[in-house]
């Protein structure tokens, strides 16, 4: 049967809209010129109406709207988000957004909407792009949004989060939502640029970058970023035994990353290229390994993508993307045994493919896009072997091909009413072909009320990882190649409202309806884990956001959200499910705005473990920035975990642990300066 909700919608951060020049700025040629700050102020006395104008998106329909418009409750987060609240990484982001939460088992960070983040999930019911590039792997389908994520969040212009079932423009893995980080270009960084920063347990970054833009329109990025992080010494008390340390986890929580980026403009001609690489100690013992002992994972990622958008006349625009992308993965582990051996696991992951799509403006009242896309796994292989004496223990090799075709249209109709309908046809070697559509009718009630009426169904096709994944023994996994493709139904009612001219509120009521929900279980014959597609699960939720800009600068951003996420089956509550959501961004400029300071509260309700249950609790976060300290930087100085609150996420059936323990209170200096 069909189900039927009110949608939530999260909060639109029109107040948030920066120019492009938030980094630095020019550098004023007289000797010791200080470095501009962000012009901020000239958007912050806009009328509401004017900031929407300002806030055009592509994400949810690949043609530019007005956030008003788009057939989703669409989020900006800007680069001068990322400077306020010292967001380190994607994670630390979207963490701020009404109705997502991240989890955390001290090696990825994985994302939850709306009370879904399953066991064993690994961010596939995102789909997380770059510049319009989709990054989630042939193997996984990952999107990665911690210290292994491709860009350095120094690099990021926008984030455009667009929640919701996103299906019916891009295909498998928009389940949930689509995230599109848009980078910033050279002229927006215009020089030579470096950062330098170091915190708590060891933390050291360091960045250089360079951006150029000519008068014949180039426009050029090149950049490059080094981060260490040594961990703190972690207690585990489910390993509290002399044999391993006492429960202590030693010098394995480390971190260690590298990126690379560039992207170079020229007239219609975009080309973007990115590799990243990250080593990640694992203190947790899980999978079976023994605890305490040199446990690690490596990712690398690596994509270029090339885009040529042109626009042939006033009413019509081509755009064509072809695209390459990789990933490899190494996990290495001390397996026990009767002889404790090395065992090594892993990925290898490439892919390629195209899209090309019209945008047509011609037709009076409507905007129309038609294209299709394909995309080509040629490797989506997997391995696992142990050391000394070598035994291989999985070899799989597989590929794999997937084609869509797709076609929006937003039509203006009388009486201020406009219905934003989407369709897409999906077929993939592995599940066979899937159909979705969305439907936004949209109504301005008066000048500052707007009512949103979104139906959508989305789909997701089970990762290689969940089909073909097979090793025995402890911490081992069984397969599932009769897993089906997941199905979400989603109807949300949104009616938002412009209480004054730089602040709007925003109440969502949503209900969602799961069919085929993968998640990653127990064997209870074996014992081995396995990935299962339980028959439904729904969610019903309310979210009430607000925000307000004040004169001077003053912004307030805050949420709350409620939801409720239950097995279909049974009516049990989902696990890593929390009822209630509180979010608050604030930023106040002191000393006559030389100093800008930014606070962030977060508040997760408890969640449940397989047999346990994690406690609620709040964290505080607290940033000071200022570009007047030192001529031509910024310095800035976090606290992370502000009140050093002690909580745990919950873990999944691969860790002996019920929860992993979160970070304690960090500090993070930080300077950039420009040359």
């Amino acid at each position: 049967m069909l189900a039927f909700a009110l949608p939530a919608v999260a909060l639109l951060a029109v107040s948030s809209v920066t120019h492009a020049s938030e980094t630095l700025g020019p550098v004023d040629p007289k000797p010791g010129a200080v470095a501009s700050e962000p012009d901020s102020a000239d958007l912050t006395s806009l009328p509401l109406e004017q900031l929407m104008d300002v806030s055009v998106i592509t994400t949810a329909s690949k043609f530019e709207q007005s956030i008003s418009e788009a057939p989703s409750a669409v989020v900006v987060l800007t680069a001068q988000d990322i400077k306020e609240f010292g967001w380190r990484t994607l994670a630390d982001a979207l963490a701020s957004l009404p109705g997502l939460y991240v989890s955390n088992d001290r090696n990825y960070s994985y994302l939850g909407a709306r009370g879904f983040l399953r066991p064993g999930d690994y961010d596939s019911r995102f789909l997380l792009m770059i510049d319009g590039y989709r990054t989630n792997d042939a193997v996984y389908d990952e999107a990665t949004i911690g210290t292994e994520g491709l860009i350095d969040m120094d690099l990021v212009e926008r984030i455009e989060y667009v929640p919701g079932p996103g299906s019916a423009v891009y295909g498998s893995n928009a389940f949930f939502g689509v995230v599109n980080v848009i980078t910033k270009k050279g002229s927006a960084i215009n020089g030579a640029q470096t950062a330098v920063a170091a915190g708590s347990y060891g933390e050291k970054r360091a960045r250089a970058t360079y951006g150029w833009h000519g008068q014949n329109g180039a426009d050029i990025v090149l950049s490059a970023t080094s981060y260490i992080r040594d961990g703190q010494d972690l207690f585990y008390p489910e390993f509290n035994t002399p044999q391993q340390n006492n429960g202590v986890a030693q010098g394995l929580d480390y971190d260690r990353a590298q990126n690379f980026f560039a992207k170079v403009t020229y007239g219609d001609f975009t080309v973007s290229a990115a590799h990243s690489n990250r080593t990640k100690g694992v203190p947790t013992g899980s999978f079976g390994a023994i605890f305490n002992t040199p446990n690690s994972t490596n990712d690398a990622q690596s994509f270029i993508n090339a885009v040529f958008a042109h626009q042939i006349n006033s009413g019509l625009a081509v755009s064509t993307q072809a695209y390459w992308g990789r990933y490899d993965y190494q996990g290495v582990a001390i397996d026990p045994g009767e002889i404790p051996t090395t065992n090594v696991d892993g990925d290898h992951a490439l892919w390629y493919g195209g899209d090309a799509h019209v945008t047509v403006t011609s037709i009076s009242n409507q905007k129309i896009v038609a294209g299709f896309d394909f995309q080509r796994d040629a490797r989506r292989d997997q391995y696992n072997y142990n050391l000394n004496p070598y035994v291989s223990l999985l070899d799989d090799k597989r590929s794999s091909n997937r084609t869509g075709a797709y076609f929006e249209d937003e039509i203006q109709l009388p009486a201020n009413f406009a219905l934003n309908a989407g369709l897409r046809y999906d077929w993939d070697s592995v599940t066979a072909s899937n159909v979705n559509p969305r439907l936004a009718l949209i109504y301005k009630l008066t000048s500052r009320d707007t009512v949103k009426l979104i139906y959508g169904t989305a789909y997701r096709a089970p990762n290689a990882y969940e089909l073909y994944y097979a090793v025995p023994g402890s911490g081992g996994q069984l397969p599932n190649p009769d897993l089906k493709p997941e199905h979400i139904t989603t109807a949300e009612l949104v009616l938002d409202h412009a209480f004054s001219d730089s602040g709007r509120a925003t109440l969502s009521l949503f209900r969602y309806s799961v069919k085929n929900l993968i998640s990653l279980e127990t064997d209870p014959a074996s014992g081995l884990l396995i990935y299962q597609n339980l028959d439904q699960a729904k969610a019903t939720g309310v979210e009430l956001a607000t925000e307000q800009s004040f004169g001077d600068g003053y912004r307030v951003r805050a949420s709350y959200s409620w939801q409720l996420a239950k097995d279909g089956q049974t009516g049990a509550i989902l696990q890593n499910s929390p009822r209630d959501l509180v979010k608050l961004n604030a930023v106040a400029p002191l000393f006559h705005n030389a100093v800008r300071f930014g606070t962030e509260l977060q508040c997760v309700s408890s969640r449940l473990s397989e047999s346990s249950t994690s406690g609620g609790y709040c964290l505080a976060n607290l940033t000071v920035t200022s570009s007047r300290v030192i001529p031509r930087a910024i310095v800035s100085l976090s606290v992370y975990n502000a009140f050093n609150k002690r909580y745990s996420d919950p873990a999944g059936p691969a860790f002996v642990q019920q929860a992993i323990e979160q970070q304690s209170r960090t500090l993070y200096a930080k300077l950039v300066y420009g040359f």
